[in-house]
């Protein structure tokens, strides 16, 4: 053969691999409403930069005939490109070749490719579309999955890793996207489960769709796997691409520096009467981040899954950092068992990858009640407690109202290693608010009164006068100044230039036990 027509049958076969299951399954594809591996890939990456790997890669698999069901690249694409000009790895299951099934040999792509990603210290992003473990291939096709599942367990923390759900994905195929960082889901057309609506049916009676039982709203709102709803698989992309910009290749490296020419000194007037007069009014706790960050920018993670604490990233002076914040608008901003599971993950992410933490802290506790204890509030709060105990990146809190209890001790206090506590004089920090308080401290003398109504009132007002300020706490060093609250921006740049060089270590182990 001459050169000549080996260079054409090369480009035949290229070709023949870009079109995947052929054009008939390109368009059903598409007339769900979705996107092919490609289209997703070029979505995700700066326009012609990725580059594929394994493109010409077959199954060995002959049982049932699938010696006649050969495709170039196997119903998987993989590969590298760059996102904002970084470097970042992706690999995409293409549905339209066998409806993406997962084989040995694609268990064994994906594998090499988030083996050069960990090698060279860069992102590796999934892209997930597929109907499960390829069942001609019985256990070959659950030792690919397995295949993936040790590469996530070893090389978390040490590169980030995203999963976009953009169609099926059930049974095992749902643990690799679960053991990632973070978790993007399409609304419509994506869901995950790990049983599908016929065997919910036949096994607990239950009738339930599949968007009712694993859709895009169920795990955005309810249980918490899914960190970024999308409306649609473009913005899905445009998010992905979003996040990248806050956070390092690996955990090797820091964060990039993005200036927007918001002035470090710059003061926020209306920080000194955001905090109502009344204690038990509700704010909003977004109007307190926007003030501060940079370009009042926030990029929240899990906005609508425990809203009553709010994660997310931000910048201060061009840098990237870690938000967690109690929210006063939603349930008192309690801490309730979804909410200490949702900020002990975040912060456990941004220590992982040098990302500092910020705390902005109002909480009058955690939530009480039978439903609460029953699902085990106790070790979800240590979750919470322990993330922040562990983590060794400059951590900052800014307590602005209610620091009560428990709640108080777990939201990044002086003796978690908080490295820098501010109150606004606004704060009360306290074993517990000022009636309850009053209650127990002045009960008899309530009681005894001839007016008792009067009385507490009385026992209120001094209690609160006495305990319910960030004053004593300053005295004894618990919390290191008392800022004016227009001056937050400022103090916080301040104190992240002072903390860059910070260093700190935990005991020598293999790993903690966290209270999972």
């Amino acid at each position: 053969m001459s050169n000549e027509r080996k260079l054409l049958e090369l480009k035949a076969k290229i070709e023949k691999a870009e079109l995947g299951g052929g054009i008939a399954a390109i368009e059903k594809q598409h007339a769900k409403g979705k996107f092919t591996a490609r289209e997703r890939i070029d979505l995700l990456l700066d326009p012609g930069s990725f580059e594929e790997i394994d493109k010409l890669r077959t199954h060995s698999c002959t049982d049932f005939g699938m010696e006649k069901k050969k495709f170039y690249g196997d119903g998987m694409v993989t590969g590298y490109g760059s996102i904002h000009g970084r470097l970042a790895f992706v690999y995409a299951f293409d549905f339209t070749v066998i409806g993406g099934t997962l084989s040995k040999t694609v268990g064994e792509k994906v594998g090499k490719i988030m083996d050069m990603a960990a090698k060279v210290g860069a992102p590796v992003i999934g892209i997930n579309d597929s109907g499960g473990a390829r069942i001609q291939e019985g256990v070959d096709a659950l030792a690919g999955y397995t295949n993936i599942f040790i590469k996530n367990i070893l090389y978390s923390g040490v590169i980030p890793q995203i999963s976009a759900v953009v169609g099926p994905c059930a049974g095992g195929a749902v643990y690799s996207p679960a053991l990632t960082d973070f978790v993007f889901m399409a609304k419509h057309t994506s869901y995950m489960f790990l049983t599908g609506p016929k065997v919910v049916k036949q096994v607990t009676h239950e009738d339930v769709t599949a968007e009712q039982l694993g859709g895009a709203d169920v795990h955005g709102k309810k249980s918490g796997v899914t960190h970024f709803t999308c409306e649609d698989e473009t913005s899905l992309f445009e998010g992905i691409r979003e996040l990248i910009t806050y956070i390092p290749q690996s955990n090797n490296e820091e964060s990039p520096i993005v200036e927007c020419g918001d002035e470090p000194t710059r003061i926020s007037a209306q920080l000194n009467t955001i905090i109502p007069e009344n204690p038990n009014k509700p704010y909003d706790v977004h109007d307190i981040i926007k003030q501060v960050v940079d370009c009042g920018k926030f990029f929240e993670v899990q906005k609508d899954f425990a809203k009553n604490i709010i994660v997310g990233f931000s910048r201060l002076n061009g840098k990237s950092v870690g938000i967690v914040a109690n929210q006063p608008k939603v349930m008192a901003g309690v801490l309730d068992s979804n909410a200490s599971v949702k900020g002990a993950r975040f912060i456990r992410f941004c220590d992982c990858f040098n990302i500092p933490v910020i705390t902005f802290e109002d909480v009058p506790g955690f939530l009480p009640g039978t439903a609460q204890e029953f699902n085990g509030i106790i070790n979800h709060g240590a979750k919470m407690m322990f993330a922040y105990g562990e983590a060794t990146v400059p951590k900052i809190t800014v307590i602005t109202r209610k620091a009560y209890g428990g709640a108080y001790c777990v939201m990044n206090s002086k003796q978690l290693r908080g490295d820098m506590v501010f109150a606004w004089p606004t704060a009360e920090i306290a074993v517990m608010g000022a009636e309850g308080a009053s209650k127990i401290v002045y009960g008899k003398e309530i009681k005894a009164s001839d007016d008792p109504a009067a009385k507490l009132k009385e026992k209120v007002e001094e209690y609160s006068d006495r305990f319910a300020n960030p004053y004593v706490a300053l005295e004894k060093g618990f919390i290191d100044g008392i800022i004016e609250p227009e001056l937050t921006r400022y103090k916080l740049i301040k104190s992240l230039e002072m903390l860059k060089n910070k260093r700190d270590e935990n005991p020598p182990k293999k790993h903690g036990n966290m209270p999972l």
